[in-house]
């Protein structure tokens, strides 16, 4: 059974497809089933006796196999790329290890591609592109039938054009077919309703053999004040231990009713992973699993938490965009990655609907200054903060949408440039397993927390 905005977006791809159009965009809100309404689009297309086969591009491999189950079963047909099937699901990574037999093969069909969260591909020109942008301008461009690009957060933190998307000149406004927002996507129940909590600190005190003891009263003005890093905080034993109570409390709140609830907390690094694991299991008697990415088969041990009991997933570049496990409905976001991209992704792990008594979701976090600002411009589907204003234009308000061809301003997070040189995960994990934990623990104290919850969309 489809969703309503699933199937007035299919109907729309399709007209325009049957109208002449090779290319549809559409921007649906992280959990609203994205996924789901490819597989529909597809299957209509095939109906229709449009197309022959289906390419299906993603950002991670646990990504790329959720997008074939789908595929196989929306469709009944074999999604696995071999003889006989109607479709191949692949990351965009594998773009470049395709040869030319395989792209000289494909010439002959009439082929619908798919790029999952296509932000991930930048450019509009070989010259300004990333890898994967270059494929896809060189080989599949040319080469599809159709194509679907689809993205819960259409922007780039290095400011390139996302690729095969157009823009408006000279504002730079993408232009996007179908745009599904995450008010919508609430109240149409597709959607949980976010509750974040800022969890900040009264009274920290720092000892160096410069300054000797310094006294703060928050986490902004610590870090503000001082040449500590974020990392000081997310390490520190006594901040770890507060959250992860928080997050341990309210889960066990939601598994009164809904008993199959899980938690997420996401990471910094391996190292960061573990010291999370060894408190959950030894301080608040919880069950666990953990997926790194440098974990010899982390898919299966994600797969194995989607269908389990365990109370908590520990995750390192692993369970972010895309990846579907409705039971998730508390998150504790530890990490050093701190980009309103970053953020509402993770936040969209934990909005997914199922069919449990309790809907609530929570995601806890400290109360950093970017991370602030995320969390109160969550109810922007495109927040002010994203906006990439040329200097001599004014800020528009570009956040009031109403229904199908909407259109907003070319985004970026607003972050620092070291975040955006961090904006890989892979790379800021390996960053942060060089730091010294010790550190942090000996010489950041902490004393009374204090929180500040937001409700999105309350009424």
């Amino acid at each position: 059974m489809l969703r309503q905005w699933q199937a007035e977006c299919a109907a729309d791809a399709l007209r325009k497809f049957q109208a002449g159009g090779h290319h549809y965009f559409c921007q649906g809100t992280p959990g609203a089933g994205k996924t789901t309404l490819a597989a529909e689009v597809a299957l209509r297309l095939v109906q229709s006796g449009m197309i022959d086969l289906i390419l299906c591009f993603s950002p991670s491999l646990i990504v790329a196999d959720g997008i074939k189950r789908t595929f196989g079963k929306k469709l009944n047909k074999a999604f696995t790329g071999g003889l006989g099937a109607i479709g191949r699901s692949l990351t965009y990574q594998a773009l470049p290890t395709l040869n030319e037999e395989f792209w000289a093969a494909l010439k002959s069909y009439r082929v619908f591609v798919v790029f999952d969260e296509i932000h991930h591909c930048s450019g509009d020109s070989y010259e300004n592109a990333n890898a994967w942008g270059q494929e896809i301008l060189n080989k599949i461009q040319g080469l599809a039938t159709y194509t679907l690009a689809m993205s819960g957060t259409p922007w780039r933190t290095d400011l390139l054009p996302i690729v095969m998307a157009q823009y408006t000149d000279p504002d730079g406004v993408l232009v996007v077919d179908y745009q599904y927002t995450l008010q919508q996507a609430v109240r149409d129940r597709v959607c949980r309703s976010p509750r974040i909590v800022l969890v900040d600190n009264q009274h920290l005190s720092l000892f160096s053999s410069q300054k000797g003891s310094q006294s703060f009263r928050s986490i902004h003005e610590f870090l503000t004040e001082t040449n500590s890093s974020y990392q000081s905080i997310i390490h520190n034993q006594s901040a770890m231990e507060h959250l992860l109570s928080l997050g341990c409390a309210k889960l066990a709140e939601i598994r009164e009713t809904s008993l199959q609830a899980g938690g997420l907390v996401v990471a910094a690094s391996v190292r960061h992973a573990h010291s999370i694991a060894k408190i959950l299991v030894e301080k608040f008697n919880q069950s666990i699993a953990i997926a790194t990415y440098l974990d010899e088969k982390p898919i299966e041990e994600i797969e194995r938490f989607r269908c389990s009991n365990t109370q908590w997933i520990i995750s390192v570049g692993m369970v972010s965009e895309g990846t579907d496990i409705p039971r998730l409905q508390v998150c504790c976001h530890l990490s050093s990655i701190k980009t309103e991209l970053y953020f509402r992704q993770v936040l969209g792990r934990i909005l997914r609907v199922n069919d449990a008594p309790n809907q609530e979701a929570w995601l806890y976090t400290f109360a950093e200054a970017s991370l602030v600002s995320f969390a109160e411009q969550i109810e922007r589907d495109i927040p002010q903060s994203c906006m990439f204003v040329r200097a001599d234009s004014a800020i528009s308000d570009t956040t009031s949408f109403k229904g199908n061809h909407s259109r907003f301003s070319a985004l970026k997070p607003s972050s620092s440039i070291a975040d955006i040189q961090n904006d890989s995960l892979m790379a800021s994990s390996k960053a942060t397993e060089l730091a010294t934990d010790s550190f942090y623990v000996d010489e950041l104290k902490l004393g009374e927390f204090r929180q500040r919850v937001i409700t999105a969309f309350a009424t």
